[in-house]
């Protein structure tokens, strides 16, 4: 067993410690901590497959930004376990169900999927160049110009929507008050 496949064995127990905490935590604001964990060790994970932009805009953009939103809102709402309603027995035998159900889904799909390649067999020098920057820079700015213009207009567009209809609310709220 080579250093990337320790690596990865430790960074899966750890996401899928985490993913079990964020589930099992009772606590809302223990659980958004504990998604913030998995977030940053499935970053790990996609920094062993040399996919170091995926990594940092995951930690940016889920792990920052997002995380931070959630807290936030979880934070305001005041939730406390008094006030929540008590599930009937059958919603819960239900919920078991069909996560079993898809639990064997994934299985038998992994299982398909898995057609002996094992890890040793993968070759991690051959794929050096394929998740870094420059080079996904280079496919987006020759292959892919037009669709990546197309969605910088519509992120544009997008934006100038957001303010306009944010003005148009305050206006509205001078006229009335």
């Amino acid at each position: 067993m080579d250093l990337y496949q320790l690596a990865f064995w430790i960074l899966a127990i750890l996401t899928l410690s985490f993913a079990i905490g964020v589930i099992m935590s009772r606590n809302p604001i223990n659980s958004i901590l504990f998604l913030i964990l998995t977030f940053f060790s499935i970053s790990g994970n996609y920094v062993l497959m040399n996919a170091q932009f995926l990594a940092i805009v995951n930690i940016i953009v889920y792990a920052g930004a997002i995380m931070v939103l959630f807290l936030f809102v979880v934070m305001l709402m005041n939730l406390n376990s008094d006030t929540e309603p008590q599930k009937n027995f059958l919603i819960q035998f239900a919920a078991v169900i069909s996560g079993g159900a898809l639990l064997l889904i994934l299985v038998a799909t992994l299982k398909s999927t898995i057609t002996g390649l094992e890890v040793s067999q993968i070759d991690y020098k051959q794929q050096s160049n394929i998740g870094l920057i420059k080079e996904l820079g280079n496919t987006l700015f020759t292959k892919f110009v037009f669709p990546f213009e197309i969605a910088s207009v519509l992120f544009l567009s997008a934006m100038v929507g957001a303010v306009v209809l944010g003005k148009r609310d305050q206006e509205l709220n001078v006229i009335t008050d």
